[in-house]
């Protein structure tokens, strides 16, 4: 009864993400200014304690996406958002969009909120797909 339960939460919470897509060309060119010269430091709310967490956060406002129907549409930038790379090889990784970086032509960014320093590395040459979605996380910027 307990697995039938955590089956039907974990589905609805799958389903219930909304996915957006970006081509590699556009991502490059929204991202032309996100590169360690230009981060800022950010606080978000830790929702497992009641600490902070600190970290250096892109300057990204919004971003141009499109949904599954190829509308295009903006996404604010936000800790809670997630994406997910494809390579060519069909391997995907996660980041949070937040930390996401451009240096000499490689994609840089956070893999957790709680382990600082577990960060991925990824070449822009390798990849043949970007999603993005709202993890549904209770992460905030705090003020």
């Amino acid at each position: 009864m307990t697995s039938r339960f955590f089956a039907v939460i974990s589905l609805t919470l799958i389903l219930s993400c909304k996915t957006y897509t970006i081509p590699v060309d556009s991502f490059l060119e929204q991202m032309k200014k996100a590169n360690s010269e230009n981060t800022k430091d950010v606080e978000i709310n830790n929702p497992l304690t009641f600490g902070k967490i600190k970290y250096s956060s892109n300057n990204i406002d919004r971003i141009i996406v499109s949904d599954k129907t190829g509308l295009e549409m903006y996404l604010n930038n936000s800790p809670a958002l997630e994406m997910r790379v494809t390579h060519k090889n069909g391997k995907k990784f996660i980041i949070y969009f937040d930390t996401a970086i451009i240096e000499n032509n490689i994609l840089k960014g956070g893999r957790s909120r709680f382990v600082q320093g577990l960060n991925r590395e990824i070449p822009m040459d390798s990849i043949v797909k970007i999603e993005i979605q709202d993890g549904g996380k209770k992460f905030d910027y705090q003020n």
